[in-house]
């Protein structure tokens, strides 16, 4: 419980820092986007947080607005353009979530954010993913991020929970920088998008 009180005022801090440091890059980033894209340039999102409760997370757009014929946008794989393929791969659509940390919604370090629609999918097991604040990154992240199975990443996901501590926060930060530089696990092998999570009993 104090390692939390002490984690919660650092990730405030270093998100600040962080966040007025770049400040010039998510500028040029912000235009680039906006010339290829066009607006919106952030892709904002509901995403359960701790104890379930719902925030808006914040991250570069990645995706053009293209529909087809009958007005129905076409698929990610489809929308997903060279430019957000290369702020997903350097992971900068990441950067403005740093906001989310300000705010107090995420943390550096935790679970990934998932979508709200897998709320009522998760067993009461996977549910303990929700116990602690979504990181920009995670253990799962570190271990294989989409290449890991979804029941995979839910046992890592839980593995950090029952054993939070300082110490596995600077392994995973540290290590989230080689895989970054990497570009692992940003796809899952063979396949261009991930696929949706159906449940536990997949």
């Amino acid at each position: 419980m104090n390692y939390l009180r002490i984690k919660y005022f650092f990730d405030k801090f270093f998100a600040l820092m962080g966040l007025i440091l770049l400040f010039p890059l998510l500028i040029v980033i912000g235009l680039v986007i906006k010339f290829n894209l066009g607006k919106p340039i952030f892709f904002i999102q509901k995403r359960p947080g701790l104890k379930e409760k719902f925030f808006y997370l914040i991250k570069f757009r990645t995706m053009n607005s293209k529909k087809d014929k009958f007005g129905n946008l076409f698929s990610d794989d489809e929308r997903l353009t060279s430019l957000g393929k290369w702020l997903r791969k350097t992971s900068i659509d990441e950067i403005p979530s740093l906001i989310n940390i300000i705010k107090g919604e995420m943390s550096f370090v935790g679970p990934r954010p998932l979508l709200a629609e897998y709320l009522n999918l998760y067993s009461d097991f996977e549910r303990k993913r929700h116990s602690v604040k979504p990181g920009l990154t995670g253990l799962a992240q570190i271990k294989g991020r989409n290449n890991l199975s979804w029941k995979k990443k839910f046992e890592y996901d839980i593995l950090y929970v029952d054993n939070i501590s300082f110490i596995l926060d600077l392994k995973i930060f540290l290590l989230t920088f080689l895989k970054v530089f990497k570009r692992e696990g940003i796809y899952p092998k063979d396949k261009k998008i991930v696929i949706p999570f159906k449940g536990h009993n997949e």
